[in-house]
């Protein structure tokens, strides 16, 4: 049999199978044989490739996109050229709504106020070291000590202190007096040197205490030993203070006078600007909230737009005319009138003075741990040196550290403006604010008893007013809890307490 005849007679064979037990596939890439049975009679081979087809249709079916020459064709359309023009008009409509809208808030926008010209002794507490012995312990009483004190000093966030009188000076012999001098007792020329170096590091100013005799009886000598009298002391101030400024802007005259006049404090001042004045203005004992409201306000209205400062007394420890439950009071009033505050060393810790009976004071030992105790002092504990105090959040250094830190980032408390408010005879409280920051209300309860603040805001300008409920920052009193909002209504205050409250501003 031929081979031609062996592939039909298999082909046959395969048509005569049943339809469900023909093959339904073939090896790949072969054709496939369908068989379509008619009656009896037998159809010829149809063979296809479906790999092929599937194929060209997935070909057909594969979308090239438009030409360019369509794409313009489209484009140029007047139903697309319509489309764009509102696009585009929408947009430029839309960017100068935004713009004209810009322009509307710039104009009804309150205007911010000019901060004024400020210098270091604006932005924060002085802090006077007059006997550096006494200061830092007999056998650490010089130059060298005091740099080992000044991390301390940065911690109280003062911006300077005032130190000494530490030049040379004979006990009332003006020959043996020289204020270029460092008396040797103190410390070398270099020392003195590396002492400004370190504390210019660490952004604190060094004042120096120029009292001519500070070791005789007389500061300024006899009038027989010099030639020119001080009589005409605003006169030898605004020479002095000319000297001062001819050196640098950055340099700070400050006078002291134990007067608590208000009217020899300004003749004082009367020629001078810029000048810093300690005094005794507010060393009167037993004063009450209505007596201390009256002292500043006449105070601030004398000095106008003058720059003034605060202290205690001359020289003197807060101490020496405060009693011990209003000294965290005074603290607070220092630290958010309007001016610099100035403290001697210990005030920070309510040090009181080492005077006897009878006999001037003298400068108190500062306590900084159990070794500054003398041997004597029994009744002298631990919760009254830096040591103990430094590690007790409800303790009076802790609080002077909060309000000079809370002074010296405060607009309204650096600069900002002063009103006082009506409230009862043993109250005192004012508002501090600047521009369109913070508010902040301080209310000072000078009484022994509980008081309810009756605040009157009639002396507030136009456009101020006092809010229902303001927070509360610190008080001096332990207990109260910080960030508690208050109603003024019902602001009531322990015996001796001081708040310091805040409030945003409205427009």
């Amino acid at each position: 049999m031929s081979q031609d005849t062996e592939v039909d007679m298999k082909e046959v064979e395969l048509n005569e199978l049943e339809p469900e037990k023909q093959p339904m596939n073939a090896a790949s890439g072969a054709a496939m044989a369908v068989v379509v049975a008619g009656g009896t009679e037998k159809n010829g081979l149809v063979k296809i490739k479906v790999a092929d087809d599937e194929a060209d249709a997935a070909a057909e079916a594969k979308f090239t996109g438009l030409s360019k020459e369509e794409l313009l064709k489209v484009a140029g359309s007047p139903a697309w050229v319509r489309t764009r023009w509102a696009l585009l008009l929408l947009f430029w409509l839309g960017w100068l709504g935004m713009l004209a809208g810009a322009v509307v808030i710039i104009v009804q926008a309150p205007r911010c106020r000019e901060l004024p010209e400020q210098r270091w002794w604006h932005k924060g507490a002085l802090y006077r070291i007059g006997d550096l012995r006494a200061f830092l312990g007999h056998d650490a009483g010089n130059l060298a000590g005091l740099k080992e004190r000044l991390d301390y000093l940065s911690t109280l966030k003062v911006k300077g202190f005032v130190l000494g009188p530490i030049h040379k000076n004979q006990e009332d012999d003006l020959t043996e007096t020289n204020l270029e001098q460092i008396d040797p007792i103190f410390g070398s020329q270099e020392d003195f040197e590396s002492l400004l170096h370190s504390a210019k590091k660490k952004g604190i100013q060094v004042i120096l205490d120029l009292t001519p005799n500070y070791k005789g009886q007389s500061p300024w000598f006899q009038s027989t030993q010099i030639d020119t009298n001080l009589t005409n002391a605003s006169s030898f101030l605004a020479e002095w203070q000319n000297i001062t400024k001819s050196v640098s802007e950055d340099r700070l005259l400050i006078t002291g006078t134990d007067s608590s006049d208000l009217q020899q404090i300004l003749s004082l001042l009367e020629p001078t600007k810029d000048l810093l004045l300690t005094s005794s203005y507010l060393s009167h004992s037993n004063l009450t909230g209505g007596h201390t409201s009256l002292l500043v306000t006449e105070y601030l209205s004398a000095f106008g737009s003058r720059w003034c400062s605060w202290s205690g007394s001359q020289a003197g420890l807060l101490t020496s005319f405060v009693s011990p439950q209003l000294l965290r009071l005074y603290q607070l009033l220092l630290f958010t009138l309007l001016g610099t505050p100035v403290f001697s060393y210990g005030d920070e810790i309510g040090l009181e003075g080492a005077g006897l009976p009878g006999q001037p004071m003298k400068a108190p030992v500062m306590l900084w741990d159990e070794s500054s105790f003398p041997n004597n002092s029994a009744s002298i504990n631990i919760s009254m040196t830096v040591k103990g105090q430094s590690e007790d959040p409800n303790s009076l250094l802790f609080l002077f550290c909060r309000l000079s830190d809370q002074r010296g980032k405060e607009h309204s408390l650096l600069h900002g403006d002063f009103y006082n408010l009506s409230s009862g005879p043993d109250l005192f409280s004012y508002i501090r604010q600047w521009d369109q920051n913070e508010r902040f209300l301080v209310v000072l309860n000078f009484g022994d008893v509980s008081q309810m603040a009756r605040l009157g805001g009639s002396s507030l300008p136009t456009g101020t007013s006092l809010p229902a409920k303001v927070d509360l920052l610190l008080s001096t009193q332990p207990g109260r809890e910080e960030g508690t909002s208050l109603e003024l209504e019902h602001l009531n205050l322990q015996p001796h307490e001081g708040l310091l409250l805040h409030f945003p501003y409205v427009a």
